[in-house]
C-alpha cells in the first residue's frame, strides 16, 4: 500500500505546473464585427426594398393618374364637340372644321386638371368625313417626365352603318337573306334569313299585308320548326300577349323592338351641302336639263356621261340620248353624245335631274346625288347595269342617292350586282311591280347599304304568295368598309361617338 507524506504531495505539486489555454485578445469584437456587419447588410437590403417598393408604387400611383388625366382630356373634348356640333347639319359641321378654331387644331390644346396636366392635339376630318383623331398626353405635377397617351377615334355615325334601314314597315319575303343589321321606324315583317340584329322602333303594329290584329314590331310567319312553308295570316304566336320568342331559325343575331327611331328629316340639309360642294369643284356638278344623265364609271378613274333625251316611264329605260352640240341624237351613250370627265376621288357628282348609274370604281370614293333643289319634282336614282367596285376595300366607295326613289329597272340584269349604299331620299329603294316577259328576274345582289325612306322591295307576290315581279332572289350583304369609310358627304347622325380607344 502506498502512502505519501504531506511533503511528498508538496514537492510534487511544486515539481510540475498545471497548464490552462490561452485566449487571445481581440477575437470577441471580430465575431461581434461580423455578426454585426451581416445584420447591416440585411438591413440595409430590407431598407433598399422598401425604398424601391415605395418608389414603385408612387411611380406606378402616378402612372395611373397620368392616365387618368389623359382620359379627361379625352372626355372633355367628347363633351366640347357635343356641345359645338351636337344637332348641327352637315355643312355646319363641315364648316366649324374648315374655320381651324377648334380646339387642339392649329395648337395643342393644354389644360390643368386635378393635380396634373394635359394636352390635346386633334387631326380633323378629311374632305367629306367626319371621322376625328383626338390625341391627349396626361401627367402629374409630382412627375411631368412620367406622360401617358391616349388616342381615340370619333365620328358621327353614317347611315351607310346597317344593310338595310327604312321609315316605313317593311316585308322581307322567303329567299332573302341578309347579312347585316336590319332597321325600321315602323313595323317589320321578317320571312327570310336575318344574320345579324333586326330592330324596329314600335313594339307592335298591324301588317298591312294581311287582315287581323297587331303584331310584334319584328315578326316572322315562317312556321316553326319542324314544320316548314310560310303562313300568311295572323300569326297568335307572333303578337301580344305572346311570348317573345328568340326564332333563331329566322333571326340568328335576335330582334330588338322598340329602339330609337332614325330620323330622316335632315338628309335635305345634306343634299344642299353635296350640291355646293360639287359647285365648288370637289366633284362636278350638272344641271337639270332634258330628262337627266347617264353616268358611266369607269375602272381607269374617269366616268363617261351623256345627257338623257327622253326615256320610257313605263320601264324606266332610256331611248336615246343628246348630242353635245347641234341637234339629233344618240342611240347608246357613245360618239357625239358623250363627254368623260376624271373622277374626283372624295367627290361628289350632283345632277339636279334624274341619272341611269352603271359601271366599276377602281381606288376611287366617290358619291353620285339625283336631286332637284330647285323646284318641287323630285328625281330619282336608275340602275339596270351592274354597279361594281374592282377591289373590295377603303379605296373604292360609292353612295349612290335618289331624291325621290333608288329604282331598278325593268330590263335590269338577270342577275344584277350593286357595290354601294343606296339611299332614297323621298321615296323607296326598289324595283316596280313591271309586266312583261323581263318582269321576273332571277338574283339581285347588294353588297353595301339600303337607306329608304318608303317601303323597300325587289320583288312582287301575289295574294296566294305566288311570285309576280322582281327578283326571285334577293342578297343582300353589308359592306364592312361602310362602317369606318362611308361615302363622301354620305348623311351622317347628329352626334359624335368615340368608336376606337388605344393607348400609345
Amino acid at each position: 500500500m502506498w502512502s505519501l507524506s504531506r511533503n511528498s504531495v508538496t514537492s510534487i505539486t511544486m515539481g510540475a505546473e498545471l497548464s490552462f489555454p490561452k485566449v487571445r485578445k481581440g477575437s470577441v469584437l471580430a465575431y461581434v464585427l461580423v455578426i454585426m456587419a451581416t445584420c447591416l447588410i440585411l438591413l440595409m437590403s430590407i431598407i433598399l426594398f422598401v425604398v424601391s417598393q415605395l418608389q414603385y408604387s408612387m411611380k406606378q400611383h402616378d402612372r395611373e393618374q397620368a392616365l387618368q388625366i389623359a382620359e379627361g382630356g379625352i372626355h372633355f373634348y367628347k363633351w366640347y364637340l357635343a356641345h359645338q356640333l351636337d344637332g348641327r347639319t352637315a355643312s355646319q359641321v363641315q364648316a366649324f372644321w374648315s374655320s381651324g378654331t377648334a380646339l387642339g387644331q392649329s395648337s395643342a390644346y393644354v389644360q390643368n386638371y386635378s393635380n396634373g396636366q394635359y394636352s390635346i392635339t386633334v387631326t380633323p376630318p378629311a374632305t367629306g368625313s367626319t371621322i376625328v383623331y383626338v390625341t391627349s398626353v396626361g401627367h402629374t405635377v409630382s412627375n411631368p417626365s412620367l406622360t401617358r397617351t391616349i388616342k381615340v377615334r370619333l365620328r358621327r355615325p353614317s347611315w351607310s352603318e346597317s344593310a338595310v334601314v327604312a321609315n316605313d314597315f317593311m316585308n322581307f319575303g322567303s329567299g332573302t337573306e341578309v347579312y347585316g343589321k336590319v332597321h325600321s321606324n315602323e313595323g317589320i315583317r321578317f320571312d327570310g334569313l336575318a344574320h345579324n340584329l333586326v330592330s324596329s322602333s314600335v313594339d307592335k303594329y298591324n301588317d298591312p299585308d294581311h287582315t287581323g290584329g297587331d303584331e310584334f314590331g319584328v315578326h316572322t310567319h315562317v312556321n316553326i320548326p319542324p314544320a316548314t312553308g310560310i303562313t300568311g295570316s295572323f300569326r297568335a304566336a307572333e303578337a301580344p300577349p305572346s311570348t317573345v320568342s328568340s326564332r333563331s331559325d329566322v333571326f340568328e343575331a335576335g330582334r330588338q323592338f322598340p329602339v330609337a327611331p332614325v330620323d330622316f328629316t335632315g338628309i335635305l340639309g345634306d343634299l344642299s351641302l353635296m350640291k355646293s360642294e360639287a359647285q365648288a369643284g370637289r366633284g362636278k356638278y350638272f344641271d337639270n336639263s332634258n330628262q337627266g344623265r347617264n353616268i358611266i364609271l369607269k375602272s381607269n378613274g374617269t366616268y363617261d356621261i351623256c345627257t338623257v333625251q327622253s326615256f320610257n316611264a313605263s320601264t324606266n329605260e332610256i331611248i336615246n340620248y343628246k348630242k353635245n352640240s347641234g341637234s339629233g341624237t344618240c342611240t347608246t351613250c357613245s360618239g357625239q353624245c358623250v363627254r368623260n370627265y376624271p373622277i374626283v376621288d372624295n367627290g361628289v357628282i350632283f345632277v339636279e335631274n334624274n341619272v341611269w348609274l352603271e359601271g366599276t370604281v377602281d381606288r376611287k370614293k366617290i358619291t353620285v346625288v339625283a336631286a332637284n333643289l330647285i323646284s318641287s319634282s323630285l328625281k330619282t336614282m336608275y340602275i339596270t347595269h351592274d354597279i361594281r367596285y374592282a377591289h373590295a376595300d377603303c379605296s373604292e366607295i360609292i353612295g349612290a342617292i335618289g331624291q325621290n326613289d333608288v329604282e331598278i329597272t325593268r330590263e335590269s340584269n338577270n342577275f344584277l350586282r350593286i357595290d354601294a349604299a343606296l339611299m332614297a331620299q323621298s321615296g323607296r329603294v326598289g324595283r316596280a311591280n313591271y309586266t312583261g316577259p323581263t318582269a321576273i328576274r332571277d338574283t339581285i345582289t347588294v353588297t353595301g347599304a339600303i337607306v329608304s325612306n318608303q317601303r323597300y322591295g325587289f320583288a312582287w307576290a301575289d295574294t296566294f304568295g305566288n311570285h309576280v315581279s322582281g327578283y326571285r332572289h334577293r342578297n343582300l350583304y353589308y359592306d364592312n368598309n361602310l362602317l369606318y369609310c362611308p361615302p363622301p358627304y354620305f348623311p351622317t347622325g347628329k352626334n359624335y361617338l368615340i368608336d376606337l380607344w388605344e393607348e400609345l
